[in-house]
Order: C-alpha cells, then structure tokens, then sequence
C-alpha cells in the first residue's frame, strides 16, 4: 500500500491533479480531464520523467474512454483529437495505453519529482501505474463483449445467458483490481456499467424463458442502477448564453453506452409487459392497464390491437412451447413448493398472448399441429409459414421469434400468402421479440 499522508497535511500538488483527472473521468468531461494533464505536462516540464510520462498516458486515457464510452470503435471515425491512428481498433488503443502503464510503474522508469514528498509520490505512481493496466485490461475484454453482441445483431438468436457469463468473468477477475481511493470514480462507473448490462441480460435470458418473477426483479435493478448513473448527468448543468443576453442551464448529455443501456431496458420492459400482459392486467383496470403499455417504446399491445382491427384478423396469440419446462406453472408468480399438475395435450402449447379475446380452442389442434409439422421451417431464418384450412375456412401464418414462442395470426377467411401486409407484420414484430436487433443500435447512427 503507498505511504499514507498524515491528517491535517496539505495534499500534494500532484496528488491533487490526479484526483481532479479521476473526478473529471468519473463525470465522463473527457475533454477537461484531456486538458487538464496535458496543461499540467506543459508548465512542468523539468519534474521527473516518471510523472511526465504518467500525465501523458492519462491524457491517452481520456481519449480512450471518451472513444469507449462514446462507442464510436464499432465503425465510427475516431475524433481527430484522438491520440491514435483513425484505423486502430479499440483493441490496439488500450494496448499501446497499457503499455506506457507498464512502463511507469516499472521500477527505474518513475523517476518521481523531488522533494521531501518525493517516496510517497514515486510509490503513489507505482501503485496506479500497476492498477490502471488491470483497468485497461478489463476495458479491452468489455470492448470485445460490446463488438461481439453488435455482431449479434444479425444472429436469429441471441444466447444471453453466454453473455452473462463473459460478463461475470471479467467482473471476478479484476473489479478488485483498480482499488485505490483516487480510482474510485473509475471503479464506481465499471461496477455500474457492468451490473447495468447484467441485469438487462440475464433479464432477457428469463423473460424468453417466460419467468416472471425473476425478470421483474432483473428489470427493477437495472433501473435503478441506470437512476443512480443517471443522477451523474442531472447534477452537470452546461450553461449556454444566449445571442441576446440571458443564460439557460441544461443537463450534460450522457454517452452513446449510457443511452444505449437505457434503450435496450426500455425494449426488454415493452417485451415483458407483452408477454406477461395477463399477469399484470389482473392487478390493475383494463383502461388503465391500456394506458400503461401505450407508455412503453414500442407499444406491442397497441400495434397488435391496431393490426387486429384494420385487417379483421380473428385472432393473434404468442404461443409458447412449454415442453421440457418443468418449472411451468402458468401465468405470474407462482410459489416454488406449489403442486400443479403438468399440462397435457393442446394445453402444452398456452396462449401468453391472446388477442382480442382468449386463444380459439376450435383452431387449436390446427396451430398445434401446423406447428409440429412446419417445425423445420419456423426454426429457419426470417421464414412465415402460411396454411389455408379449407374445412374451416381460415388461414394461419406463423413465425417464431424465439425457440419457445410462436407468433400465430389467424384469419376466419382465405388469405394469400403473398399478401405483404400480413407478412410485414410478422417479421416486424417477430424482430422486435427476438430482442437481436437492439444490438445494432450499439453502433452510434445505426436504426438498430
């Protein structure tokens, strides 16, 4: 552990500039942290080496984190104020950072200023030298978990459960790591980040797997983590000064990464109030219960309804495949320890979603059966499976959005599978379930 300066003692100089950089960092002002070590270098030029070279890996720092935050390596240009090339990857960035870590801290290159405070500031290099090279290493390994669930956008399915995985791993090997009171504005927004995009996934993996429990509570934490990063912007206020006199305040605008996790619970929370509509409807009225989902982004109960009316459709259900979930209990909560009996037959196949009354039970067997049959072809990428019942004179097209769900329109008349209305309406609600294309939004510009 560094020297600890006795209470009462004025702080340091350089002390002081590195807990001012770290606050600065900690409040995502990048650009003042930047100026700030890079002013600090300039006017003093003659302190040792060691200092020199750490204020300048702090400057490649700021870029580094602004360029992080900000998500631009997913195929943005690189501001030009940056200190690497615009063809470097995100990758490549912290290595070079880690590597002028490494040779700070190295015993021989701090070469700390003098003075009587000179052991104790050599030490303090060492030591946050030392413990930012954990910090840029757990950067990188984030980074690479950020590029690949972009790359998952395209994908048919998303395993969030691997994600969690990848993410709980980097949070084991190194949230320790970078421990030293003038981090903690680093080590506060890590934790953060980290328990944000946990929750958000691992409640993704339990709303496909239809727990309602479990995906509550993952959706409350993350909201509530997101409120207290949140409160970071809120407290900054830009004031601008007006053309003709006058000043308004407003809030800081928060990076892409920060806006990004608040779109991607916005989209889980539309998805949870769909799928588990009925269990929530029995807690509050109908007309309010309306007015609720009409709040969330998007409205999927609104679209669905306004589908229903302008084609006159009989009936749209999400179906869901419980075989093989022993845990199946149906709608809501249920207690661990409570009996139910198994469900059996048709009865395997519920209606999460029935619209715009309860699921049809004389076309039942026929959604079973078209489901079983047409297997191969609903688990095929972006494929509507279309079948016309002349005996009782419907039509159902079906799509699955995730391995457990099935997406079935049903139309008491004959319809053509050509029709693209009917076609549309499947693909664009089957992408919104299957959740794979907010991860093209991590793309700073993209419509993901």
């Amino acid at each position: 552990m560094a020297e600890s300066i006795p209470l009462g003692a004025p702080v340091p100089l350089e002390q002081a500039v590195l807990e001012t950089f770290f606050s600065h960092l900690g409040i995502f002002s990048y650009d003042k942290a930047k100026d700030n070590v890079e002013k600090e270098r300039e006017a003093n030029k003659s302190l040792g080496a060691g200092w020199l070279a750490l204020l300048a890996a702090l400057a490649h720092l700021a870029a580094a984190e602004k360029a992080y935050h900000g998500l631009t390596y997913l195929g943005q240009k690189l501001g030009s104020q940056s200190f690497f090339s615009r063809k470097d990857s995100i990758r490549t960035i912290y290595t070079s950072l880690h590597n002028e870590l490494r040779k700070v801290g190295a015993p021989g290159g701090r070469g700390a200023p003098g003075g009587a405070a000179a052991p104790h500031l050599e030490e303090l290099l060492s030591h946050l030298a030392e413990q930012l090279c954990f910090f840029v290493q757990a950067r990188v390994e984030l980074a690479d978990l950020y590029e690949k669930m972009y790359a998952l956008s395209t994908h048919k399915h998303v395993n969030s459960e691997e994600l969690v995985g990848l993410l709980e791993s980097v949070l084991k090997r190194f949230s320790s790591r970078f421990h030293h009171p003038i981090l903690s504005p680093l080590a506060s927004g890590f934790q953060l980040e980290v328990d944000v995009l946990t929750h958000l996934l691992k409640a993704q993996a339990q709303i496909s797997a239809w727990q309602f429990l479990p995906s509550l509570v993952g959706l409350h934490s993350a909201h509530t983590k997101l409120q207290t990063w949140g409160q970071i912007f809120e407290k900054q206020r830009e004031t601008k000064k007006h053309l003709f006199g006058g000043q308004s305040q407003k809030a800081v605008q928060p990076p892409h990464l920060f806006l990004w996790l608040l779109r991607l619970k916005g989209l889980l929370l539309a998805k949870f109030s769909f799928y588990f509509h009925e269990a929530l409807s029995r807690q509050t009225t109908g007309s309010e219960m309306k007015a609720l989902t009409a709040r969330a982004s998007p409205d999927l109960f609104g679209k669905v309804s306004a589908f229903i009316r302008k084609y006159d459709a009989a009936n749209v259900a999400l179906v869901f495949d419980n075989r093989g979930a022993e845990s199946f209990r149906g709608h809501g909560y249920h207690h661990p320890h409570s009996y139910r009996e198994a469900p059996k037959g048709a009865d395997r196949y519920p209606a999460v979603v029935s619209l715009p009354g309860d699921r049809p039970v004389v076309h039942w067997p026929n959604v079973v059966t078209i489901m079983a049959e047409r297997a191969a072809d609903l688990n095929g990428l972006e494929k509507v499976v279309h079948f016309y019942d002349d005996k009782v004179q419907s039509t159902y097209f079906l799509t699955r959005p995730e391995p457990h769900f099935t997406l079935v329109v049903i139309f008491e008349a004959k319809k053509s599978e050509r029709d693209s209305h009917f076609v549309s309406f499947l693909h664009e609600l089957s992408h919104t379930l299957k959740n794979s294309r907010a991860f093209a939004g991590l793309k700073p510009g993209s419509k993901g």
